[in-house]
């Protein structure tokens, strides 16, 4: 970057979100711990032909994997055509039989796509998973970019770069568009939930209560936020980050103290949209991400646009098979696994660990998907006053009402770690904003 009037700023940037509250929380050994997530001035720069190859090949996707969780849960032709092995999608921890034959306001099932790719070195974006149960990270951006307006407003004067303050717009589209009559809110666990800056940033920002389960309650077959004073309110669509298994403690686990009783009830009936909508986790899982590419083809008829990192099933004989004689070689991810938990390195480990992961991979192949290691770029960040290379990945967002609308910014995540490829936040990743250049 030629203006350096930016990274100049770089503590003060730091020192504005930290008087923010820009944190997350994590659950390690039974304890809550929250940090701030460090930010890096340096931005991610993606060219506007770049982006707009990204966009078509982000919304394809996204409407393949909505067609997907319709399907799955109605009519289920995907199996009929043995497109997917009836077994792997009932495996699933993802799969839930409770949300068979619903179809949830305007058949839009994952509202908010968060999906993660890399650039590698051989100049192509590979996507590594696909996140559908709510995924957070947008409000990092936003603010980030914000507070950077505040403290340089010269450098986004030099540079065509496509304004990200139109997120809370898209966002509230969406819940508009799904509402089946009342308030739009924004449901939160409480502050610590590992995302509750996003929740309450998020809901400032649109402009729509943030509620906890205490001031919601279904009554009559609708939904119910009742404030301070006693005011009921019906309630059409709720953006929600509690998990689908605390949602609702008389249809999923009755020991939530977090959910609201019967609000299931009600998604079924249609009466409230839910965003995203409970089941999500199947398409969420990694092992269904093997088949993506398959979907594309299947629903839409098209080739996709971008594609999947190498991937193995050790479900299959032959994958297994190439699994154990290439483990060295190999990334290993655990399915259910999410926030960088669950992945080894072939390569990294002892002749018992190797041994022992073996044998559970015997055991359980459903478990574990494999992939190639992908050589992704290095992006620099500012470390003291040196310029140093780390690994990154972006997470793009995509926000489905009638169509997907891909959202011209997104979450760089970095590693700290000079030889790590984790880049996670709960791993002690840093953050980046993402410039799409508007010309």
């Amino acid at each position: 970057m030629k203006n350096i009037d930016l990274l100049k700023r770089t503590d003060t940037v730091n020192e504005l979100l930290a008087r923010y509250g820009v944190k997350f929380g994590i659950y390690k050994n039974h304890t809550f711990k929250e940090q701030l997530f460090p930010f890096d001035a340096i931005p991610r720069i993606i060219q506007k032909d770049e982006f707009a190859y990204l966009e078509r090949g982000l919304k394809q996707r996204v409407k393949a994997l909505n067609l997907f969780l319709t399907d799955i849960y109605n009519e289920k032709q995907i199996l009929k055509d043995q497109i997917i092995p009836e077994e792997f999608i009932y495996a699933s921890s993802g799969y839930l039989i409770q949300c068979e034959n619903i179809h949830p306001p305007k058949d839009v099932f994952s509202h908010i796509s968060g999906i993660d790719l890399v650039l590698g070195k051989d100049g192509n974006w590979y996507i590594l998973e696909d996140n559908l149960r709510v995924p957070s990270g947008a409000s990092y951006p936003m603010i980030a970019r914000e507070l950077c307006r505040r403290s340089s407003p010269q450098t986004f004067h030099d540079y065509p770069i496509e304004d990200n303050r139109n997120y809370a717009q898209i966002l509230k589209h969406a819940l508009d568009y799904v509402n089946t009559g009342g308030l739009s809110v924004v449901l939160t666990p409480g502050r610590y939930n590992a995302a509750y800056f996003e929740h309450s940033y998020l809901a400032e920002c649109m402009k729509v209560p943030l509620v906890s389960n205490t001031d919601l309650v279904v009554e009559n077959d609708h939904l119910y936020f009742v404030d301070y004073s006693g005011k009921k309110e019906q309630v059409g669509a709720v953006y929600r980050r509690i998990s689908d298994e605390y949602l609702d403690p008389m249809n999923f686990n009755k020991e939530s103290v977090i959910g609201i009783p019967h609000i299931f009830d009600i998604f079924r009936k249609g009466n409230v949209a839910l965003l995203n909508a409970p089941g999500n986790g199947i398409a969420d899982d990694k092992g269904i991400y093997y088949f993506v590419p398959r979907m594309i083809r299947y629903y839409l008829g098209e080739e996709p646009i971008l594609s999947n990192a190498p991937t193995y099933l050790p479900f299959y004989e032959d994958d297994r098979n190439y699994v154990l004689e290439n483990f060295d070689k190999l990334v290993l991810k655990d399915v259910a696994e999410a926030g960088g938990y669950g992945v080894v390195f072939g390569n990294t480990m002892t002749k018992k660990q190797k041994e022992d992961f073996i044998a559970l991979l015997k055991r359980e192949p459903r478990r574990f998907i494999a992939q190639e290691v992908i050589d992704f770029c290095d992006i620099d960040i500012l470390e003291g006053n040196e310029l140093v290379p780390r690994k990154a990945d972006l997470r793009a967002f995509v926000v489905s009402a009638e169509e997907p609308v891909v959202w011209k910014s997104g979450l760089t995540r970095f590693s700290r770690n000079p030889d790590s490829f984790i880049v996670n936040s709960s791993q002690g990743g840093g953050f980046k904003d993402t410039w799409v250049l508007s010309r």
